[in-house]
Formats: C-alpha cells, structure tokens, sequence
C-alpha cells in the first residue's frame, strides 16, 4: 500500500522543526519552512525520489525596537509563483516580513575578461595591450538562492497567511486583523483590502486565520475567522471588501453548545479545490467541503479525530486546543487530507466515503515499508493493533501537509522528519489509498 522512503534527523533541535511544507505547480519541486529561519529545497530526481536540491537561510531573527518585540526568524508560508523561464521563484514570509527568492542553477562562469584577472580584480590599465572575447567554461552545477525583492512594514500583527494570485503579479498576506494586496514588483506600499480592526479594540469580536485567493478568478478570495466563519469576497465589487459576497456558515444547534464550542469551531486552513468550485475548510475536529453555489451548511463534513470530544477540557489546559491543522486536496480534488494527534494523518476519499489513518513516525517508517492502517478506539481494543484514546501522544502532531499537484505523491512534516508517501500499483494494477516517501535530512 504505501511505500515509504525515510530519512531523519536523530537530535531535534526546535529550529529544525519544519513549519511549512509546499509543492511547486508540477511537483518536480517540494520546498519546507523551518523555525530557524530556512528553507530546504527538494528535487525529484529521474528514478522518482526527492533530494535536497538547494539550502538556504531565508529570515533571520529581528527587534522591534518600537515595541520592544522579538520576532522569529520561523517561516510561517511558502508559496511558489507559476515557472516562466529556468529560474524558479518562490515567496516565504515569517511574522511580518515577506520575501521574494530567485533559484537558479549555474553551471559556467565566464573567463577572459580584459580588465580583471582571473580572481576578479581590477587590471592595471597601463598594462592591457590586447583585447580578448571572454568566453563561457563548464563548471560544476551550483544552486544559487538571491532575494530579489523585501516586502516589509505592512503588518502591525503575525502574518499568518500568504496567496500568490492567478494574474501572477499580485499576491496577498494576511495577519490577525488586515489583509494587504501586493504588487509583485512594487516593495514600498501595497494596498489594504480587508480591515477587521474596530475603532476600540475591546469591541473585537473575532481575528482572521487565514486567506487565499481563488485559483482561477484574479477577483475572488476568501478568508475565514476565529468564529468558524469563511467569507468570500469579490474585489470586483468595492476596492475594501468589507462586505462580503457570500458567507458560508453552519449553525450549530443551540443545545450543543460548550464552553469549547467557538475554540473548536476556528477554521485554522483553506483551500479551494482546483477546479475552483469548492472550499476545503479545516477547524479543530472535522474538515468540510463547501459548493461556492451553498452558503448555509457544507456538502461534506468529515470527522477527523471525534474520539477527542471528551478529551477537550485536558487539550484546552495543555493549550494543544489551539493548535493548527492544515487541510489539502489531491491533484483531483478526489481525496481530501489532513493531519491529526500521534503523528497520525488522515485521508478521505469523497466518492466511495472511504477514510484510512496512516502513521508517519521513525518507529513504524521503514525505507519501501508498507503502511498499515491504524484505528484508534475509545473503549476497549478490538485488535492489538488499535490504539487507546488514553494513550495518544498530543506532542506529536502532524500539522502541516502537501499534496503533488499530479501524482498521488505526499509530504508530511512530523516535528523535524518529513515524510514523503508514494503511491504504487499492486499486482493486479489497481492503486492503493495513496503512498508513502519521505525526506533526507537538513
């Protein structure tokens, strides 16, 4: 079933705890975000596994001195722009700082210039008495990562989300109250199109957690709230959408409301399909599929982890309630994705309603290993292999996962380990659930 090929880290040390995970648009490239700031850029070689193509630190840690802040040097986003000539571009932003980095290969140097030597300094002119045609020698392969642009002081709160836009030169980042567009070429002002910010700040009722824009209308974008609200907006329609152009919601029945019910109810990811006619919405216990057509309820709701109703007052207490769980969809918008507690992930497939939990740790993940399902049940084993509710390990978490735009090809990040699953035919030549792989070390 699934194929797995592992490599990790022995010692964690918390800045290499991945912190973003994102496929380029063919998926020949996959590029991670760390807490110490850089970026891990993986290839897919030939024979069908990724190598690191190329290292770089991307964000160092800062002050603000006005408010006398740290900010973290952590990548918060990654997102890669559509490829138009050999050279591969791709935004990474920590809490308020957003940069654009070129990487590009260079595989020969120039040689024979008439007014340096050959360790590049500057010739003494009085002894230049030819003139030569510099030429192009092969050299070995270099990867060079160049920021070309720095998009900084726009946000007075976290960054928590970036899109890159389907004209390909505008792009949005979002913090906690605003969301600013962006002019790809333009660094010194960008122009601010949601404001959830109220006049007294005590009257703040809800925070953005996170936006994107549509990926084919240049127009649409949404972005959903603390209160487990997504909106929908149309810059067509006004330059501040403060009004949104539809809302989706699902009530919630009165009599089943909790201390917890807002907290759990936070959509913490969005994602619209490909196709561009649904929204994929992950809160804390369930992810949902949206028709951009229906406001008023989801057309699927899938429970991730509802054995964990009952665990919510010792999550809340450890603070792991407020952790955020990224949702993503396959090449086909046919199988939906998602992390959940014990290094375990979850994955739904829409047609047959089929769902299968995997684990992605070193004590199960053997290189061209075969996955086995896991089932976690609140009451008394049926099986040896079924794990107890009781017995979950909350530190360990998957939050973030990618999906190959193409191919039934996944990465997910597990502390500093990623993983990366692989689907394989069986001997009948039917496909599997999809598969496994994973990554080598920074």
């Amino acid at each position: 079933m699934n194929e797995i090929y592992l490599f990790f880290n022995l010692v964690c040390d918390p800045a290499d705890v991945i912190s973003t995970v994102e496929f380029n648009q063919t998926g020949e490239f996959l590029a991670t975000g760390d807490k110490g700031g850089r970026v891990v850029i993986f290839q897919r070689e030939p024979q069908g596994e990724y190598n690191v193509y190329s290292t770089f630190q991307s964000h160092e840690p800062e002050f603000d001195y006005l408010k006398s802040l740290e900010i973290e040097e952590k990548i918060n986003k990654i997102r890669w722009l559509p490829p138009h000539n050999p050279a591969h571009f791709l935004l990474s932003t920590n809490d308020k700082t957003v940069k654009l980095w070129k990487v590009s290969e260079k595989d020969k140097r120039a040689e024979g210039y008439n007014l340096r030597d050959e360790e590049g300094r500057l010739k003494d002119l009085s002894t230049i008495t030819t003139l030569q045609v510099p030429v192009l020698r092969p050299m070995d392969l270099l990867v060079e990562a160049s920021p070309r642009r720095v998009f900084a002081n726009a946000h007075a709160y976290h960054i928590n989300s970036i899109s890159v836009n389907s004209d390909c030169e505008t792009y949005l980042s979002a913090d906690d109250l605003r969301i600013n567009l962006w002019h790809l070429n333009i660094t010194d002002r960008s122009f601010n199109i949601v404001d959830l910010k109220p006049e007294n700040m005590e009257d703040l009722s809800e925070v953005i957690t996170v936006a994107e824009f549509h990926p084919h209308h240049c127009h649409l974008l949404a972005f959903s709230s603390s209160t487990g609200t997504t909106r929908l907006c149309d810059m067509r329609a006004r330059a501040l959408c403060d009004q949104h152009a539809k809302l989706f919601e699902e009530a919630v029945d009165p009599s089943r409301r909790s201390f917890f019910s807002e907290i759990v109810s936070s959509v913490s990811d969005v994602k619209f399909s490909h196709s561009g006619r649904y929204l994929l919405t992950r809160d804390y216990l369930t992810v949902k599929v949206w028709d951009l057509n229906m406001e008023n309820k989801p057309v699927e709701t899938y429970q991730v982890h509802d054995y964990l109703q009952t665990k919510l007052c010792s999550l809340y207490e450890s603070d792991c309630i407020f952790d955020k769980f990224e949702c993503t969809w396959n090449g086909t918008d046919s199988v939906i994705m998602t992390g959940a507690y014990n290094n375990y992930f979850r994955m739904f497939d829409r047609a047959s309603l089929r769902d299968v939990t995997l684990e992605a740790s070193r004590e199960v993940c053997k290189r061209r290993a075969v996955l086995q399902p896991r089932r976690v049940c609140v009451g008394k084993k049926r099986k040896e292999t079924d794990v107890s509710v009781d017995s979950l390990d909350f530190r360990k978490k998957i939050l973030h996962t990618a999906w190959h735009p193409k191919e039934n090809i996944i990465a997910i990040a597990a502390s500093n380990n990623l993983y990366i699953f692989q689907d394989r035919l069986t001997p009948n030549g039917h496909h599997n659930m999809p598969e496994i792989q994973s990554a080598p070390p920074k």
